[in-house]
């Protein structure tokens, strides 16, 4: 059988090796890019944005699919079901950093690292014995999924009260509650620090929105590492210039690359990134885990 899989997993000698121990003929490409071969010859394609370079209808001796990534509303999800196409996304595999982006960013926001930088370039020497702690405070997190649930551990460690919210309510581990979603706007007032963690679809566009950011509790910090289409962009631009929210970490937006006259950019309270939090030292060695981990549990490789 042969697997294509494109360059956002860099294969080691002995990533290939173990491939192709396994009966497999591994070809790679770029992921951003027209496959250049013929796509009716593969069986396993592993990518991130392949497809949207290249229609899945071409690949028709198709049989699988590793994602790798976790969000997969850009794959066409009814044709590989209609295909009997086995697909797996990258699940785990960015949940660590993603978490300590986000909780690096609430730490630079409630430590007031920026003033300090700016005090240290001008040579200011000046005290500050007020500085928020992460102790105590009530973080929402909304999806308690893989990424939310790092989330939770983290905040856990701080000493915080981590409650989640879930299609249903229930005990799940690093949370001290576990809350059904229709629980969003009664929770979003006694939430210090709230997270969102899910992802993009008809049921979660703009799930905060105008009527939300009015619930929130006065000086909150709100977090966004998972999709730009969960925020009403206006709405959050408001709640942090009228000071409702004292703090934003962004990682996601509606339109990205983030337009240049986004007030977002100008805000000191906001810290605004290149939706690149999933970066970090340790995915690959996660991607391949993740993909060796589901070929060996797939019937495909006993074929």
């Amino acid at each position: 059988m042969k697997l294509l899989i494109t360059d956002i997993c860099e294969l080691s000698p002995e990533e290939r090796a173990w491939l192709e121990a396994r009966g497999l003929e591994v070809i790679e490409c770029e992921d951003e890019a027209p496959y250049p071969g013929d796509p009716s010859e593969i069986d396993i394609v592993a990518c991130k944005m392949l497809f949207s370079y290249t229609p899945i209808e071409r690949f028709t001796s198709l049989k699988y699919i590793q994602l790798f990534m976790a969000g997969f509303e850009h794959i066409p999800m009814d044709y590989i079901a209609s295909h009997g196409i086995e697909f797996h996304n990258a699940r785990d595999v960015y949940s660590i950093p993603i978490a300590e982006f986000g909780i690096g960013g609430v730490l630079t926001l409630y430590k007031d690292f920026r003033r300090f930088d700016r005090q240290q370039r001008g040579r200011v020497w000046e005290y500050e014995r007020h500085l928020r702690e992460l102790t105590r405070k009530t973080v929402l997190i909304v999806g308690a999924g893989s990424i939310g649930t790092e989330f939770a551990k983290r905040f856990q460690a701080f000493g915080c009260r981590v409650i989640g919210l879930a299609r249903s309510a229930g005990e799940r581990p690093y949370y001290d509650e576990v809350r059904s979603m229709d629980k969003l706007d009664d929770s979003l007032p006694e939430s210090d620090i709230i997270v969102m963690c899910l992802p993009n679809n008809a049921e979660t566009r703009h799930i905060m929105g105008k009527e939300q950011f009015a619930e929130v509790k006065p000086g909150a910090v709100f977090v966004n590492i998972a999709r730009g289409a969960l925020v009403d962009e206006p709405a959050l631009t408001e709640a942090l210039a009228d000071g409702r929210l004292s703090g934003a970490v962004l990682d996601v937006f509606e339109t990205e690359p983030l337009p240049q006259d986004s007030p977002l950019w100008a805000m000191d309270n906001v810290i605004a990134a290149p939706h690149t939090s999933f970066g970090a030292e340790y995915n690959q060695d996660r991607l391949f885990e993740v993909m060796n981990r589901n070929l060996e549990a797939s019937a495909l490789l006993a074929e």
